[in-house]
């Protein structure tokens, strides 16, 4: 970690004032991060936003009034807008679909190790997404599901002319994406070395517009729907 980097600036968006204070204490315990401010729902969440600036928001995804997928895409909107790393129990996928088809960078459970939130929100700050492969699998089929209502959220042609500009390689990564592989286990698949896959992906995150993994999965599972 570059110890001349500024802080990484945090806002903290949950209804629960008790996450609220224990993301505090696990954040503000690291000389490299710090909360900014905190929000307990969406509306004050913009307010706070647009008045700190900061570089990640942990978002809660449901909230009474404005919901945390409502305020990420608001959020979004921003010229230069934060990172938003959403904050879930996996009872509202629905809501977590929405919020990375937005441009979210990626979600971690409420009950996560303090180790590995911290983990996240400094892989956000960088511009990288968070999105386990057990948890992008999970969150697919979610999207996946009839009852989904993002299921058809491209059509079947428009998933299919994107993916039509990638090279074989490419769309063997991104399809290994969609299964939930992570990058050791689709160079592994592919018979590549991780440095490769990397490259792959870049590729793939330039030629189909998109800003996470999760965005390259759908694509893939529309495609082939």
């Amino acid at each position: 970690m570059d110890t001349e980097r500024e802080p990484v600036r945090v806002v903290i968006v949950d209804d629960d004032q008790l996450v609220r204070m224990a993301l505090r204490l696990v954040i503000d315990g690291e000389p490299d991060l710090t909360v900014v401010a905190e929000a307990a729902d969406g509306d004050a969440a913009i307010t706070v936003v647009d008045e700190q600036r900061p570089d990640v928001v942990l978002m809660d995804v449901r909230m009474p009034g404005r919901d945390g997928l409502s305020t990420t895409r608001e959020l979004l909107t921003r010229p230069a807008p934060p990172r938003v790393l959403m904050l879930t129990t996996f009872d509202s996928d629905d809501l977590v679909l929405g919020a990375l088809h937005a441009g979210a960078l990626g979600f971690v459970l409420k009950d996560t190790q303090p180790l590995r939130i911290l983990d996240a929100v400094r892989t956000v700050a960088d511009g990288n997404p968070v999105l386990s492969p057990a948890a992008t699998a999970r969150v697919i089929a979610a999207a996946t599901s009839p009852h989904s209502s993002h299921a058809r959220d491209s059509s079947r042609e428009a998933a299919r002319k994107q993916l039509s500009t990638l090279t074989e390689r490419e769309l063997d990564t991104a399809r290994a994406i969609a299964d939930g592989l992570g990058n050791p286990e689709i160079a592994a698949r592919l018979h590549i070395s991780v440095a490769t896959v990397k490259a792959h992906i870049g590729n793939l995150f330039a030629k189909l517009a998109v800003d996470n993994r999760v965005q390259i999965a759908l694509l893939v599972r529309d495609a082939e729907e």
